[in-house]
């Protein structure tokens, strides 16, 4: 890595810059995170910024989003801004650029907003009529009231390259010359992006620019304003892109919710799952590990683990997921204690209109936490331990494979029977169903099927003993009684 700017030798100083114009995309989050890591492994100050000075776009909404999906990861942040509060200063280093002769007014109606103009000729480059335009004759029409926009004056005929060393793709340069002279000032008076951007960024100290790779190319409009500026540049480090499988860049026009933070939170990802799965998309750590806590990301975490190539997230119109996050986020589950995933399986149901009270579902995590990979299967993995009635079901599934209706009716009679004076735990239970199909001359499994069918709604339920021992007596009673009422019409 370059030598650092004296100002970050020692406390490295980042910043995540949003603008409030949406939901909390995944490439952002991951912007989001990247920066929080290099932050806490290198003992340095993480900055939120809120880039909300496009008024038209911004929301209120867009914010709440952003704050949400930020405090679901669990990272935090040491210094909060809001580029909107911080106008004035803006405007004052236009003036200042301007006042030095590196920027000058584009009264052109057509350029007037933050878009450059095109050029049927090649690559719009400046406006030589309002580049040459006598100061005087700038000042007039300004102070007659002509709108316009300040574009920076970039230096032209010195046959000078911009050159900078990126951390994650390396020397990058490009000539003076093919640099359009870009706007500071919409002719509204508000600060363009690249403006806004390198104010704040010199003003808070910003040691490390992290950002992705798609802002590579703003990087040198960036220079000229440090420059113009009086300051250091800070270090650039480019992360590469999400893509779709298809290669083209996530987008929610294109691929839908897929791309949001919230429709990972919404399903039942553990935030640390996430955070783990986003980390692996463009940087691995040197050992080639996948399962990673927030300590072990943090103690991992270089600029030089980052990739150059763009990072491809899998799903499909029928899977949402990438099968890897799906993978990570039932490891973190399985590392969870029961006391630490029972209290976050709640919230869904409740969201399923279930009454789960902390003890009951307390006894239900350990039953079901192999069987999930998301905390929000948990609801159709285990609702009947919450319902008095079960939903529906085909009778046919208590009929054991090998048998018929009558087995069926046969062996939970006989369940009813021991199951009546049996006691009920996980143990006795087992003795009990065990010596019964004994008694009945059947093996384990076309005796468990139609209990297990009766007592739970379905074939494929946790196991059978200790979720009887869960529903207790009187439930699973009334349960296999109903049962065999049900097979009435088969038999």
């Amino acid at each position: 890595m370059p030598e650092l700017p004296p100002s970050a030798q020692s406390t490295p100083r980042v910043r995540f810059a949003p603008s409030p114009t949406g939901y909390l995309h995944v490439g952002s989050a991951r912007t989001f995170i990247f920066n929080w890591l290099f932050a806490r492994h290198n003992h340095g100050t993480m900055v939120l910024r809120l880039d909300d000075t496009d008024v038209e776009r911004n929301s209120e909404a867009s914010v709440q989003s952003i704050f949400a999906g930020l405090r679901w990861l669990g990272l935090d942040w040491d210094e909060e801004y809001k580029q909107s509060e911080r106008l004035a200063l803006h405007r004052q280093k236009a003036e200042g650029l301007f006042a030095n002769g590196l920027a000058y007014r584009d009264f052109t109606p057509a350029h007037a907003g933050t878009d450059e103009p095109s050029s049927a000729q090649g690559a719009w480059l400046f406006n030589p009529g309002m580049r040459e335009l006598s100061s005087e004759e700038s000042d007039r029409r300004a102070a007659a009231g002509e709108p316009f926009a300040l574009r920076y004056r970039v230096p032209r005929g010195e046959d000078r390259t911009l050159r900078f060393v990126d951390c994650v793709y390396g020397e990058q340069s490009k000539l003076v010359d093919e640099v359009e002279d870009f706007a500071l000032l919409r002719s509204d008076g508000m600060p363009t992006y690249h403006l806004a951007s390198c104010v704040d960024d010199a003003d808070l100290h910003i040691s490390h620019i992290i950002r992705g790779q798609d802002h590579l190319t703003n990087t040198f409009k960036h220079l000229l304003i440090f420059e113009g500026l009086g300051v250091e540049p800070p270090q650039f480090a480019h992360l590469p892109l999400l893509v779709a499988p298809d290669g083209a860049k996530l987008s929610k026009r294109k691929h839908g919710p897929v791309v949001s933070v919230t429709t990972y939170r919404d399903a039942g990802f553990l935030p640390q799952a996430f955070v783990n799965f986003l980390c692996l998309l463009g940087w691995s750590p040197k050992n080639d590990r996948e399962f990673l806590t927030y300590a072990e990301l943090t103690a991992a975490f270089t600029l030089e683990g980052v990739n150059r190539a763009n990072a491809v997230v899998n799903f499909t119109e029928e899977d949402p997921f990438d099968p890897k996050a799906l993978w990570l986020n039932a490891e973190h589950l399985r590392a969870l204690t029961v006391d630490e995933l029972s209290p976050q399986l709640e919230h869904f149901f409740e969201q399923a209109g279930l009454k789960a009270s902390p003890e009951k579902m307390l006894t239900v995590t350990p039953l079901i936490r192999e069987r999930i990979k998301l905390l929000g299967e948990a609801v159709s993995v285990a609702d009947f331990f919450f319902v008095k009635e079960l939903a529906p079901y085909d009778p046919a599934e208590l009929i054991p494979q090998k048998g018929d209706a009558a087995l069926a009716r046969r062996v939970l009679q006989h369940a009813q029977q021991v199951l009546a004076t049996s006691s009920f735990d996980t143990v006795s239970l087992e003795q009990t169903l065990r010596a019964a199909a004994s008694d009945l001359g059947l093996k384990a499994g076309p005796m468990f099927q139609p209990i297990r069918v009766a007592v739970c709604g379905r074939k494929n339920a946790p196991p059978l003993f200790e979720t009887m021992a869960v529903l207790g007596r009187e439930l699973c009673l009334a349960r296999i009684q109903q049962a065999i009422a049900k097979l009435e019409s088969l038999v």
